[in-house]
């Protein structure tokens, strides 16, 4: 059984080949330094130790750096001896070429699956956090939330709720009775937010099919985790929706994994 996999090399002159410990990749880490010191290598080598191990990997790809995972390397190139040298160097005696288990995602569904979630799914806590909104609005954004569940109303995308808080706005004296005030002004704050994040393409995320976190743990047939690759390079140029896109995952991952510690 596998029990560690290689992470570059060290020590004196980088010559000894440092390794992780599987029983210690839930910890927290941080990979750091200047351009071109090996920030984005690290992560490969990392993501492919994992994938060998059985581990499935998800990375957000803001340059398109890690996308050559999914293609192997060719000896027939003249980097091939400083590799191999290089590779003798610091210990990576498994260095080889391969092409590993890759699934690209894409929020727009140009460079890979589209990735969907529902407003439903989301919950008001979570779209309240992202859109950074005070504490009526919350509390209005909640009311909107809680109708929709006694009523039965599906809230799947953007446009279902937009129109579900222009019903509540146009209600709001009949629902403050029931659930308390439901200020007008609040409403029309919670749209403008819902606009800036439509515009920033807010409406590609939101809707079906919604995507099953099981989508992102599979593994080969013959064992090999599979890297899940966001292609996040136009992404990067909408923060708020990268950001609702992370803070949802790691909701998800957070809810649904048990809590095992170190098994």
């Amino acid at each position: 059984m596998q029990t560690s996999i290689f992470v570059g090399g060290g020590g004196v002159d980088y010559a000894e080949p440092q390794e992780l410990l599987l029983k210690y990749g839930n910890r927290h880490g941080l990979v750091a330094g200047a351009t071109g010191t090996g920030k984005t290598v690290t992560l490969q080598v990392l993501a492919e130790g994992f994938s060998d191990a059985g581990v499935p990997v998800i990375l957000s790809d803001i340059k398109g750096d890690v996308s050559g995972m999914a293609v192997a390397g060719s000896p027939d190139t003249k980097l091939h001896g400083p590799f191999m040298e290089r590779a003798q160097k610091i210990g990576f005696d498994g260095f080889r070429y391969d092409a590993f288990p890759v699934i690209f995602w894409d929020l727009f569904g140009e460079q890979g699956h589209p990735v969907r979630t529902t407003l439903s799914e989301m919950g008001p806590l979570l779209l309240s956090r992202l859109m950074s909104l005070s504490d009526a609005q919350e509390g209005v954004l909640n009311i909107a939330f809680r109708v929709a569940d006694e009523e039965g109303l599906p809230l799947l995308d953007l446009k279902d709720l937009q129109a579900l808080l222009t019903w509540v706005g146009q209600n709001s004296a009949d629902l403050s009775l029931r659930y308390g005030n439901v200020g007008v002004s609040s409403v029309g704050a919670i749209q403008r937010a819902l606009l800036v994040l439509e515009n920033q393409g807010g409406a590609h995320f939101f809707g079906e099919p919604a995507l099953a976190l099981e989508d992102l743990m599979r593994v080969t047939p013959e064992g090999r985790g599979y890297v899940n690759i966001l292609a996040a390079d136009r992404l990067i140029n909408s923060p708020r929706l990268y950001a609702t896109f992370l803070l949802w995952l790691l909701s998800e991952l957070f809810e649904t994994l048990p809590e095992v510690g170190d098994v």
